[in-house]
């Protein structure tokens, strides 16, 4: 199951599990959108590999299956 982080790696910017401009990679390193086109190209600083949209948990699903609250911060953005 994601763990849909909560925040861009790249600027810290919150991404609540609702939100449609978050793209992750296939190791689940969660970037906003303005992060991944502006300053990745949509590859993935960590692995290398490409971001894609994250999917958005359906909101009766969240209170089984919340979504994570560690925050990541990358400085090599």
């Amino acid at each position: 199951m994601l763990e849909l982080r909560p925040n861009c790696e790249c600027c810290n910017k919150d991404l609540p599990p609702s939100a449609s401009d978050v793209l992750i990679c296939s190791f689940e390193c969660t970037f906003c959108r303005d992060c991944a086109e502006r300053q990745l190209q949509l590859t993935c600083p960590n692995c290398g590999g490409n971001l894609v949209e994250r999917p958005i948990r359906p909101e009766a699903l969240l209170a089984a299956n919340p979504a994570s609250t560690e925050r990541v911060l990358k400085k090599r953005c």
